[in-house]
């Protein structure tokens, strides 16, 4: 396929941080293959199965985890660079990975991870992400990390645009391999971050109608919802309901991804972009929804977390998630030889690196993992009753 004169070109890549000399007997990969395929085959990768993305270790086997939104999001931000002509493996590169950093419990995780390292930085997921990718991971004999390419690392610390104040995570990469945080990054790191957003509002919708928290009436009072409802049911009169639900799910992705294609090929031809460099220096985001669209979209978030996501039954388990991280924290900076002797014999010196060893170990862990830990130091009938299931 002929890469867009905007697109990232792995054959001019700005590099690894760590030279990587006699890579011919591996393989014809390139660049950018290597790094997605170095995110499939990680650790961090992998527990993705067992981490939270809207609910907390559920029970049931049809619920969306962390490992399968990310595929998710691939698959959608992959068809979105082919249409648009950029690099698909860089694209799914980024869509793969960029949900790493995020500890057990999701944002509640990170919310008690925040609180307790606050006098030593604080923690931010996509920080840790870079972090974990770049420092924790290490299934290389001659580096720490997995020494992905300049344009990966970039598009992970700013896919959601520059980033004017890094956390400390995020410096610390950033000083030993300047990723221009100042500037936007590349096409394909903009469409991971709209391809997110696509993937989440659509089948966080199917996670939450399965699970009895979303209701189809309140899913009616949404105009770009009922719109697209109704045009189902005209194409299918009198097939059940859950199919119709699930065609639903799968338009409205389809309206989002056509959407996105269009304005960004809009966006690029008005700004007059001709290469890669001149969309990091474009001074805005090229690849996203039209205004139309990107009103609607966010019209549809506000009503997601009224309605999903502040769910009393989420509230619980968010709460619960809080306290299991916040007092597992407690236990491990009064003892660190709870985490084991891995962790606990890796102990660095200093309260501040103290603080960060113990974070890393907590922000690796996955929902049932940190549950489990819990209960062997304060016993199972100490767990919060919202996450006694798991």
């Amino acid at each position: 396929m002929t890469l867009a004169m905007c697109a990232s070109d792995p054959a001019r890549t700005r590099g690894r941080l760590h030279a990587e000399p006699g890579h011919g007997v591996r393989g014809p990969r390139d660049a950018f293959q290597r790094d997605r395929d170095r995110v499939i085959h990680s650790i961090a990768f992998r527990r993705l199965r067992h981490k939270t993305q809207v609910f907390v270790a559920p029970d049931g086997d049809h619920y969306r985890v962390r490992l399968t939104h990310s595929i998710e999001v691939a698959q959608i931000g992959r068809g979105i660079a082919r249409a648009l002509g950029l690099n698909e493996d860089l694209t799914e590169a980024l869509c793969l990975a960029h949900d790493i950093g995020h500890p057990p419990f999701g944002h509640a995780g990170e919310a008690a991870l925040k609180d307790a390292m606050r006098a030593h930085g604080g923690f931010d997921h996509n920080g840790h992400t870079l972090r974990t990718l770049a420092r924790i991971e290490c299934p290389y004999p001659r580096f720490d990390g997995l020494n992905l390419t300049w344009e990966t690392l970039e598009g992970l610390a700013k896919h959601n645009g520059p980033v004017r104040h890094p956390g400390w995570a995020l410096a610390e990469i950033d000083a030993e391999f300047p990723l221009d945080l100042s500037s936007h990054a590349s096409l394909e790191a903009q469409v991971a971050a709209v391809a997110d957003d696509i993937a989440y509002d659509n089948h966080d919708i199917d996670d939450g109608l399965r699970a009895g928290l979303l209701t189809l009436d309140q899913l009616m009072a949404q105009p770009f919802v009922a719109a697209n409802y109704r045009a189902v049911e005209k194409r299918f009169p009198g097939a059940p309901r859950d199919r119709l639900l699930r065609e639903l799910v799968r338009d409205q992705i389809g309206v989002m991804v056509n959407d996105v294609i269009a304005a960004t090929g809009t966006n690029v031809a008005a700004s007059g972009v001709a290469s890669v460099a001149e969309v990091r220096a474009a001074g805005r985001t090229l690849g996203d929804f039209s205004d139309d669209l990107a009103r609607q979209e966010r019209d549809l978030k506000r009503f997601m977390y009224a309605n999903l996501y502040h769910h009393p039954s989420q509230l619980a388990a968010a709460a619960g998630a809080k306290e299991v991280v916040s007092r597992l924290f407690e236990a491990y900076a009064a003892d660190p030889r709870l985490m084991g002797e891995d962790w606990g014999s890796r102990l660095p010196e200093g309260d501040g690196a103290t603080v960060r060893h113990i974070g890393d170990y907590i922000a690796g862990m996955t929902d049932r993992f940190a549950i489990d830990r819990f209960a062997e130091i304060f016993g199972r009938d100490a767990v919060p009753e919202a996450l006694a299931h798991a």
